[in-house]
C-alpha cells in the first residue's frame, strides 16, 4: 500500500465523523422544537398546499392510514452536509404524534435548500414500524416509493402496491435533490 493511499484511508474516517457531526447539528433537538400548535398548524397548511397542487396527493391522503408531514426540511452542505426538520403524523386528519427527520452526508454538494415532505403510510404494518422502531431509517423496513411527476401521472388504485409513498413539494433554494436517502425519523415531544 502506498503512503498516499494509506493517508487517504486515514482521512476518510475523519471526514465521515465531521459529516456526522454536521449532520447531527442540522437535526432539530427537542430544546429547539417548535411549539406543538405551531407545528400542527404549519404541517396542516403544508398538507393543504400539497393537496391543492396535486389531486394524486389528495387521493393518496384519502387512502392512507396516516400521513406524516414535514412542512420545512432544511438541507445545507459544502462538501459535508446535513438536513433536518420537524413534522406531525396525522391519523384520520387529527394530529397523533410529532417526529423529526435528520441526515448527514459527505460528497460533492453545495448550497442551501428548504422543502416540504409528506409520507403516506398505506398499511397498518408500515405505520407500526414508524411507532415501534427506535428511529426509522429510510430505506429499511417498509417499502418506500418517492412519487415524482411522472409516477404521479400514471398512479392509480391498481398501481398502489407499496407501503409508504413520499412526495416532496414547496422547494426553495439552490441545491440539487430533495431526497430522503440516509434519513432517520424519530418521535419527539414538542414544547407546549
Amino acid at each position: 500500500m502506498t503512503q498516499t493511499h494509506s493517508a487517504r484511508l486515514t482521512r476518510r474516517p475523519a471526514l465521515v465523523m465531521i459529516a456526522a457531526g454536521l449532520g447531527v447539528g442540522m437535526i432539530p433537538r427537542a430544546a429547539d422544537a417548535a411549539p406543538a400548535q405551531k407545528l400542527i398548524d404549519d404541517s396542516r397548511a403544508a398538507l393543504h398546499t400539497l393537496y391543492a397542487k396535486s389531486t394524486k396527493a389528495s387521493e393518496l391522503g384519502q387512502r392512507a392510514k396516516a400521513v406524516l408531514v414535514f412542512p420545512s426540511i432544511t438541507k445545507a452542505g459544502l462538501i459535508v452536509g446535513g438536513q433536518g426538520g420537524q413534522g406531525v403524523l396525522f391519523v384520520n386528519g387529527k394530529p397523533a404524534s410529532f417526529h423529526k427527520i435528520g441526515a448527514g452526508s459527505v460528497g460533492y454538494q453545495i448550497g442551501v435548500q428548504k422543502f416540504a415532505y409528506a409520507l403516506f403510510f398505506m398499511s397498518a404494518k408500515a405505520l407500526e414500524t414508524l411507532h415501534t422502531s427506535d428511529g426509522w431509517a429510510i430505506g429499511t423496513g417498509p417499502s418506500l416509493v418517492v412519487v415524482d411527476e411522472g409516477f404521479a401521472k400514471s398512479m392509480n388504485t391498481t398501481t398502489l402496491k407499496k407501503e409508504v409513498y413520499a412526495m416532496s413539494f414547496s422547494q426553495r433554494g439552490l441545491m440539487a435533490g430533495a431526497g430522503l436517502e440516509g434519513s432517520r425519523i424519530t418521535q419527539f415531544t414538542p414544547s407546549s
